[in-house]
């Protein structure tokens, strides 16, 4: 198999494995009991392989060996929770295997992933239980390499034969798990994390042979939360009994030896301990009720970052956690109504903060759900508004909306496409307003501003205007390119003139990396001249790749 067919499957995989983990975040999130029944195992897998992938995809294209290194990297830097770290140590070590497995035996190079992948994650968590997703995934690897005796020679059938084989047997074992863990068979769920190996197993499935498994229908969340909860309430159903109150996460950069002697303190400290990584970086987990002694052995280790501190208390409903006191602190009091705005340089970043919107900053890259749902969380406000801004930001805008709507906030994406819609979005916020009210306002607004935009191609290319070379200034209306060569001020000339062919009373300009300073007086001269009706705005927005961003309402 070549190098590049490896690359595309590992992307269609990505892509299937993240779209069927958004499917079924809600109903894993609804099930997860163990190790705490803090209902979060869907999202965190979900954040944690968007992580990976987004990684990948930012880096292609590239050779298969940079491709799995990336991935890796990015599942390693994104683990979220318990699984999510798990989760990305199965993705490390499957990574490491694949680069240097036989690639004209894909088969026997799957199964042999499979197995490294399961033994790497039972390594990595200090006290392996049964009944979890490490059971799946031995079970997965095990089936793998039974699976390869007999079959034929032919690569592509081989691959198809083990991928089904694994999967199957990832179901057979999920479906055990409430018979090995107790805490699972009170709840009458399985588990969590498991669920989740098996839609990723799935959707490799269907990336490698075309055809997607047919499986039992999922759970309904609406169904399985009143379980856990029910088996919380039983008399020695208890599903977090006087545990710890914290769960700890950070990255750390460290040596092998000084890892080996984190892990002992740590595992002194408390449970849930999974410490991933390699090559100087780790990604350390733990669950102590001495947060304080769980960070200071990560500085003895070497340089702790990214710091997460979660308190149970904070994360589980307290119907959910019997005999756990509530924490006596007053709840906070929230904003009204908070909005979250993508920016696409530093001069928008601080436009859409100074009109009081929580700032995403990606610039020249994409975000991430968990960017979006970490601004959306900071707002600390129950009515959140967001503006993805950009085509690529919309879908991660829509997977936050949903997490955040689980947890109990309102929240709606206007799905402006562009900065400039996002500005005159923000233009008309009323928070004096009903929501439904200010979201429709807002959306009128963003909706009814015609944008533009000018750059230069980085590549020649066949173009809606005709033929392009690289370097040549490209004018864009509405989405479209409308016209190819020129100046940049022509073609900012060109575009607005374009624009208000349709009407118009304001005009916004947004200048980015590379505008020349004779731009702006060109166009209000050339405004001057044919529109002296129109008003003209202009902003430094700092934005790569489009010198202009231009809007009319």
């Amino acid at each position: 198999m070549s190098d590049d067919l490896q690359t595309a499957l590992l992307q269609r995989w990505c892509d299937l494995g993240l779209d069927a983990l958004a499917a079924a975040r809600e109903e894993i999130d609804a099930i997860n009991v163990y190790p705490v029944p803090d209902g979060d195992t869907g999202t965190n897998l979900f954040l944690t392989f968007e992580a990976a992938r987004t990684g990948l995809v930012e880096a292609l294209p590239c050779s298969l060996a940079t491709a799995l290194t990336v991935f890796a990297r990015a599942a390693l830097l994104g683990a979220c929770g318990n699984s999510g770290v798990i989760l990305s140590q199965l993705v490390r070590a499957g990574a490491q295997q694949l680069m240097r497995g036989d690639p004209l035996r894909p088969g026997a190079l799957l199964a042999d992933t499979l197995a490294l992948a399961a033994d790497a994650a039972y390594d990595a968590v200090q006290e392996p239980v049964e009944g979890t997703i490490l059971t799946v995934a031995r079970a997965a690897a095990d089936a793998a390499q039974q699976a390869l005796g007999g079959l034929p020679a032919e690569p592509t059938l081989q691959l198809g034969a083990v991928v089904r084989a694994a999967a199957a047997a990832a179901w057979c074992a999920l479906e055990r798990t409430p018979d090995q863990l107790s805490v699972l068979s009170r709840a009458g769920v399985v588990d969590a994390g498991g669920r989740g190996l098996c839609v990723l197993l799935d959707a490799a499935v269907q990336a490698f042979t075309g055809e997607p498994p047919v499986r039992p229908a999922p759970v309904p969340a609406v169904a399985a939360a009143p379980a856990v909860a029910a088996a919380a309430a039983l008399p020695g159903g208890d599903l977090l009994p006087d545990g710890p109150a914290y769960e700890v996460m950070y990255l750390l950069d460290s040596s092998e030896a000084a890892v080996r002697r984190l892990r002992t303190e740590l595992a002194a400290l408390g449970d849930s301990l999974v410490v991933v990584g390699g090559d100087g970086l780790w990604n350390v987990h733990v669950h102590v009720d001495d947060v304080g002694a769980a960070v200071e052995a990560g500085i003895r280790a070497g340089r702790p970052h990214r710091v997460r501190v979660a308190h149970f208390d904070d994360l589980v409903a307290p119907a959910e956690r019997p005999g756990r006191p509530a924490t006596g602190r007053p709840p906070a009091v929230p904003p009204e109504r908070g909005v979250v705005a993508f920016a696409a340089g530093p001069g928008l970043a601080a436009l859409f903060s100074r009109s009081g919107a929580a700032v995403v900053s990606r610039f020249g890259a994409s975000c991430s759900t968990a960017e979006i749902v970490e601004a959306i969380g900071a707002t600390a406000a129950p009515e959140v508004i967001v503006l993805p801004n950009a085509p690529d930001a919309i879908a991660a805008a829509e997977s936050a909306a949903r997490i955040a709507r689980a947890e109990g906030l309102r929240v709606c994406v206007i799905p402006t496409r562009t900065q400039v819609q996002g500005l005159a979005a923000l233009a008309v916020r009323h928070p004096g307003r009903a929501f439904d009210e200010d979201v429709l306002a807002m959306s009128t607004a963003a909706s009814s501003t015609r944008h533009g935009a000018v750059t230069v191609a980085d590549r020649d290319a066949m173009t809606m205007a005709g033929p392009c070379r690289r370097g040549d200034t490209l004018g864009i209306v509405e989405g479209d390119f409308a016209l190819v060569g020129g100046t940049l001020g022509s073609a900012a000339v060109a575009v607005v003139e374009r624009l208000l062919a349709g009407g118009g009373e304001l005009v916004t300009v947004v200048t980015g990396a590379g505008c020349p300073d004779d731009l702006v007086p060109c166009l209000e001269e050339a405004l001057e001249r044919t529109r002296p009706d129109v008003e003209l705005v202009v902003y430094g927005g700092g934005q790569p790749r489009y010198p202009v961003l231009v809007g009319v309402e």
